[in-house]
């Protein structure tokens, strides 16, 4: 139980969150940035409340996007979240990077329904505010900088959130089905709930997750970062974490798995990395490491 001095120490930083939100004071912004880091659940949740009032008055949005993500997503009390959730909403356009973390919230059975439901609503707005944004500005095509239309910019943001004019489109596109279809032929292995993979240390994964109640989604499409999506082995929703099996042993996979891990660092994502090493004791390997992020086995 919380002494006297503790509960005064919680009601000021509260009160202070509370008043810079109120009176708008943009010079003290550093101080909410603060403020969101303390122990104190109330006062992070006012914390967060007031860094969205002030999303119109000039303040970085960056920086405040970057300090209410991480709060949206972890903060241990669900009415944290919800009021960052609601703070990333006001900030529109710039919380665009947060989009994929609020689609799957808004999807997360382990979720609050008012979690969920702000967190819909968060996403459908900062869209909107995205669409707003791209009709608005001159775009050209990543790969031969050709002017792009705003239906040329519309049709390949839809497809693969980058820029592209309809010839060099077409070319990506082609080249993109016909790596979605290798990969699919690829896919020969049964799960013990029916999910087909592609490789034996995949299956081993798969039955483990199964066994142990956990929800997984596999080979999904996920935009982690800007203009740039991937497709990991498996993504557990309930405890916000990848798990990559890297399989392969060539110097073009190696390329390609040091760039994923990079990423995943980049954006402070939960990566859980299996290699073919580790199949003998998944199941110690498994448990220790998700168990950091919350799995109780």
């Amino acid at each position: 139980m919380k002494n006297p001095m503790d509960r005064q120490l919680e009601n000021r930083l509260s009160e202070r969150a509370m008043a810079i939100g109120r009176e708008g004071e943009t010079a003290a912004f550093g101080e909410l940035l603060d403020l969101l880091g303390s122990s104190s659940a109330n006062a992070r949740r006012l914390s967060a409340s007031a860094l969205g009032k002030l999303a119109w008055l000039g303040v970085d949005q960056a920086a405040a996007v970057a300090a209410l993500a991480p709060v949206a997503r972890r903060d241990v009390h669900p009415q944290t979240r919800q009021y960052a959730i609601k703070a990333l909403k006001a900030y529109g356009v710039a919380a665009q990077g947060c989009l994929h973390d609020l689609h799957d919230m808004a999807r997360n059975p382990a979720e609050k329904d008012y979690v969920q439901r702000d967190a819909a609503a968060a996403a459908a707005f900062i869209e909107e505010a995205v669409r707003v944004a791209a009709s608005a500005a001159e775009h050209h095509c990543q790969r031969c900088s050709a002017r792009v239309t705003a239906d040329e910019y519309a049709r390949s943001q839809q497809a693969f959130q980058r820029p592209f004019c309809d010839r060099c489109f077409d070319e990506v596109f082609l080249a993109r089905r016909n790596f979605e279809m290798q990969v699919e032929i690829n896919k020969t292995i049964a799960a013990r709930d029916g999910t087909v993979v592609q490789s034996e240390g995949e299956r081993r994964i798969a039955d483990w997750l199964i066994a142990r109640g956990l929800t997984y989604r596999y080979d999904a499409k996920f935009r982690i970062i800007a203009e740039f999506q991937i497709r990991p082995d498996f993504y557990l929703p309930e405890l916000d974490v990848y798990v990559e099996y890297w399989g392969l042993d060539t110097p073009q996979y190696k390329m390609s798995m040091y760039k994923k891990q990079t990423l995943y660092q980049q954006e402070g994502k939960r990566l859980v990395s299996v290699y073919p090493r580790d199949l003998p004791g998944l199941d110690g390997l498994l448990s220790a490491k998700l168990r950091h992020f919350g799995f109780a086995p």
